[in-house]
C-alpha cells in the first residue's frame, strides 16, 4: 500500500507535535511526511496548484486521487488513526465552514501560542524512513 504523504509546516511547534503525535498513533503505518518548505514539499504543492508560501494548513495528499486541508485533512488523519481518534470525524457533521473557521483560528496564532523553529525538524535515524525527501 502506498503512503499517504502528510505536507506540514516544517518551522511551527504545533505542527512538528502534531506530526510527532501522528507518527506516535500510526500503527497501521499508513502516513509518510513531509515538510512545506522542502524541495519535495513545494514540488507536491505546485503539482496539485497550491502555494506553499500561503499555505497555514497541513495537507493530506492522496497521490492521483486528492488532496485535503484544513479540517478535512486533520479529519481523514483521524479516521485513520483508528481508535478513539476514529471518532474525532463525528466533528465531520458541522458544516465544513465552521470546521475551517475554527482550523484558520488556531492556524492563525500558531507561531503566537506555540513559537517557531528556525530550522525544519531533524528525524532521528528511527524515524527517517517516515519522512520524504
Amino acid at each position: 500500500m502506498q503512503k499517504l504523504p502528510i505536507l506540514f509546516d516544517g518551522v511551527c511547534n504545533l505542527c512538528d507535535s502534531a506530526v510527532q503525535f501522528i507518527i506516535k498513533h500510526d500503527k497501521k503505518d499508513v502516513f509518510s511526511f513531509v515538510a512545506l518548505q522542502s524541495d519535495l514539499g513545494k514540488e507536491i504543492c505546485s503539482y496539485i496548484g497550491v502555494d506553499p508560501k500561503i499555505s497555514d494548513s497541513i495537507i493530506l495528499y492522496e497521490p492521483g486521487i486528492a488532496y485535503y486541508h484544513k479540517s478535512e485533512a486533520a479529519f481523514k488523519i483521524a479516521s485513520q488513526l483508528g481508535g478513539f481518534y476514529e471518532f474525532l470525524a463525528i466533528f465531520n457533521v458541522f458544516p465544513k465552514k465552521i470546521n475551517d473557521s475554527i482550523y484558520d483560528y488556531i492556524a492563525k496564532n500558531r507561531y503566537k501560542w506555540y513559537g517557531k523553529k528556525d530550522l525544519c525538524m531533524i528525524p532521528t535515524p528511527e524515524l527517517k524512513a517516515k519522512f520524504l525527501n
